[in-house]
């Protein structure tokens, strides 16, 4: 399958499929010397999986990572503390299924001749014949974006080292828009809402916080311990107390599934997604991402300019726009109102405002990066639907009866965080090299 692979110093190509054995992420480009675990990886992880609160699918999933290449299995020579520290090699990531029990085969065997309307299984059929992988949409299921998670998860790692911040949260979601908050104030709430949620989740506590999978363990012994934990699964899942939302808000100032930094908002968006559920239906919205830190100058013109890299979060399955700075709303605006006025103050250039959202001419300013991807509603739903038999080619209904997501925002701003963070790492990798090229020419 082409198309499954991403960067140019900073590559992910990606594997997997939602009722296949798993996913795989693979990445080229990791510098040496950097020590990540699986622990680490599904924190991020945490925050995009299903089955958590009713404003995602049923579906149980574990998301538990295992590192399987690209670390030193030991410490290399006497002297040398490597051990688990990245060598440089392809960094490979196994993010195995184990909630694909064969009543939810089933129900998507007696449904895939009828391709659900707004989903992608009328054109993969199209695409790959008789051989499509039909059962959980396969590579197209929104289960595949664990792959892009987890590679941002590394990305993001490495862009804090070097002092770049990246983070993402739900503007809107079913009609109701959250109030402007500066992005500190949102980094922060970001933060804690990450926090918070690793706390309280039980897989998180039973596979690393009890030791289970950890350091130096070869990976017959995770794989091991995946399987127990399919096994228990759902007795794990129970071990915790069930989340009193009101009183994390009253404690952490935050609602505990709906990463947004306006709590009285979350709480509305919540009420309005359950409802708009409860009629049979979905709703869709809109997940801003920030990056900040980032040099000035940062990007190549023409074909690779950091707004058309973020144009490519269009790949996220159910994103049908994306907007950067002020987005759509310059065709209403004049050229006073979109040029962002400069200053100098104490030998540092400012700028009086962020209308461009950190690009111009394709090239960072300095500012903070700013995006905005949306939403589209779920395409699958309580409603009948008119459809048609894709292999007899005659029209028929379509009744929903598999597991689905209310609305997909709730969980898909981890996805454009992660998928950010790739083209921002990639993009300061080039930029690195290339200022490396002319450092001893350059005034000033």
């Amino acid at each position: 399958m082409l198309g499954c692979s991403y960067g140019t110093l900073f590559q992910a190509t990606v594997a997997g499929g939602s009722y296949q054995e798993g996913l795989t992420t693979v990445l080229q480009g990791v510098p040496p010397g950097l020590l990540i675990n699986e622990a680490e990886i599904y924190e991020a992880l945490l925050t995009r999986k299903p089955g958590q609160s009713k404003l995602a699918s049923p579906r149980r999933e574990a998301d538990v990572p295992v590192i399987y290449s690209g670390v030193n299995a030991a410490d290399t020579m006497p002297g040398f503390t490597n051990a688990g520290f990245t060598n440089g090699t392809p960094f490979v990531i196994l993010i195995p299924n184990v909630d694909r029990h064969f009543e939810h085969i089933e129900q998507y065997q007696v449904t895939n001749r009828t391709p659900r309307p707004g989903h992608a299984s009328y054109a993969s059929y199209q695409k790959y014949g008789e051989w499509d992988d039909a059962i959980g949409a396969g590579f197209f299921s929104g289960r595949y974006t664990s792959t892009i998670v987890a590679a941002g998860a590394v990305a993001r790692r490495i862009l804090k080292e070097h002092g770049i911040e990246v983070f993402s949260y739900v503007k809107e979601a079913a009609g109701v828009r959250a109030a402007e908050v500066d992005l500190a104030t949102a980094k922060k709430q970001v933060d804690t809402f990450r926090r918070v949620r690793t706390q309280y989740d039980p897989i998180y506590d039973w596979v690393f916080r009890q030791g289970r999978i950890k350091q130096g363990m070869r990976f017959l012994e995770k794989m091991a311990v995946i399987a127990e934990l399919e096994k228990n699964l759902l007795d794990i899942r129970e071990m915790k107390e069930e989340v009193d939302f009101e009183r994390i808000r009253e404690e952490h100032g935050i609602h505990f599934t709906m990463n947004c930094p306006d709590i009285d908002a979350a709480f509305e968006m919540e009420r309005r997604i359950i409802e708009i559920r409860d009629e049979g239906d979905s709703s869709g919205g809109l997940v801003e991402v920030v990056a900040t830190g980032l040099p000035a100058g940062m990007g190549e013109p023409v074909f690779n300019k950091i707004d058309g890299e973020l144009g490519r979060m269009l790949s996220i399955g159910a994103i049908k726009a994306v907007e950067v700075g002020a987005g759509y709303a310059v065709k209403d605006m004049q050229g006073s109102e979109t040029n962002d006025a400069m200053r100098v103050e104490n030998g540092e250039v400012k700028f009086l405002s962020n209308g461009a959202g950190g690009v111009t001419g394709g090239l960072t300013t300095g500012q903070p990066l700013v995006a905005r991807i949306a939403v589209k509603p779920t395409p699958t739903i309580a409603k009948d639907q008119q459809t048609i038999d894709k292999v007899s080619k005659e029209n028929a209904t379509l009744s929903a009866v598999t597991r689905r997501d209310p609305t997909i925002v709730a969980r898909v701003w981890p996805v454009a965080e992660a998928f950010t963070a790739m083209i921002v790492l990639d993009q300061y990798m080039m930029h690195l090299g290339y200022q490396a090229l002319f450092a001893d020419k350059r005034q000033g």
